[in-house]
């Protein structure tokens, strides 16, 4: 009975200690299984614009045309610097992007980006920024098998391990092994 009770404690204690982390590393989980549809840090914006006095000679782009450039078609962002990757384009560095003008057609594109509140934070602790935050990771790893394992016996009877959590517990085991038979062994 000590044995029961000592287990369930473990398993509650644990469950509060890491309630954050769990919230954490399940968020940024779900974001990041979906990368390709969206960049869970950043949020990402491109405009395009189209600047009317063309064709701009390369000669007269100093770094007071470029500011009033942006003044007129960004006027929110800061500029840093400018260069010209070849003969036919500018790009403007800004403080939370770059834009990109072609000096022929004045076609251009200001792209932004901004950190995603929560999902960055959350995504950057999930990649293990450093060596300390490993050690943490590895912790909290340790504790949710310990919270798996220990949740396997905290009910007894028709509800626990030997009766309806057998079958629960089995079909936890068996999706995870015909993924890998299909996808990962290639056996179908």
């Amino acid at each position: 009975m000590k044995l029961r009770k000592l287990n369930r404690s473990i398993h509650r204690d644990l469950g509060y200690i890491f309630f954050f982390l769990t919230i954490i590393y399940g968020l940024s989980g779900i974001a990041l299984n979906h990368i390709d549809d969206w960049n869970p840090s950043y949020i990402i914006r491109n405009n395009e614009i189209n600047i009317k006095s063309t064709p701009i000679n390369k000669i007269d782009v100093t770094r007071t045309y470029v500011t009033t450039l942006l003044d007129e078609y960004a006027p929110n962002e800061k500029y840093k610097n400018h260069y010209f990757p070849n003969d036919n384009t500018l790009k403007i560095f800004i403080k939370n992007g770059s834009v990109f003008v072609d000096l022929e057609t004045g076609q251009g594109n200001i792209e932004t980006s901004k950190r995603r509140p929560v999902f960055h934070q959350f995504n950057y602790l999930h990649y293990n920024p450093q060596k300390w935050w490993t050690v943490i990771s590895d912790i909290y790893a340790i504790s949710l098998l310990l919270l798996a394992i220990s949740g396997l016996f905290i009910l007894k009877g028709k509800n626990g391990i030997t009766g309806r959590g057998a079958w629960l517990t089995s079909i936890g085991i068996i999706v995870p092994i015909i993924f890998l038979i299909i996808y990962y062994w290639k056996l179908f």
